[in-house]
């Protein structure tokens, strides 16, 4: 296991000028990126890309990651996805090398951040819909989404590159 230096960011008092929860939506984001780097950031192209115990590879949880938060921020917008962003979704398995894949990360980790900035508590109630059904949600439920959506997959990347390390030895 690879030692935390630090509390996890909602332990931090960070922040504290934003309302609580987009205050913990964004310290979601900020541990979705530390674990990334901790627990991806040693791996060489080959771990990152491989499949181990029919689970996702860490590149296809990462792309996934910084993609959905995109196409959930989109819906929270009250937009409808792009063409890029279903071509997008489609690509989420192909194999990526690790210079694109961190750098893709961090780009929709930061992009996120702004954008989850821009919603005021005001708005949290607002109706919303999401996908091609149109289901039934709210702005406030989109984000809180954002941040429990990314954190379940992070704890699924954390156990492919445990799994991934194991096998190392």
């Amino acid at each position: 296991m690879k030692p935390k230096v630090e509390p996890e960011p909602w332990l931090r008092g960070t922040l504290t000028d934003v309302p609580a929860v987009t205050r913990a939506v964004l310290h979601a984001l900020e541990l979705a990126r530390e674990d990334v780097e901790r627990w991806s950031g040693d791996l060489h192209d080959a771990e990152l890309n491989a499949r181990v115990s029919g689970l996702p590879s860490v590149a296809q949880q990462m792309l996934h990651i910084g993609r959905s938060i995109d196409r959930l921020l989109t819906y929270a917008e009250g937009k409808q996805l792009s063409d890029e962003q279903m071509g997008a979704l489609k690509s989420e398995g192909t194999t990526t090398a690790s210079d694109a894949l961190f750098a893709e990360f961090g780009a929709a980790i930061d992009a996120a951040a702004v954008r989850v900035r821009a919603f005021v508590p005001a708005a949290f109630d607002e109706p919303r819909t999401v996908g091609r059904k149109q289901l039934p949600t709210t702005v406030g439920g989109l984000l809180v989404h954002v941040a429990d959506h990314t954190q379940r997959h992070i704890g699924q990347l954390i156990t492919t590159v445990r799994i991934i390390d194991a096998r190392r030895t």
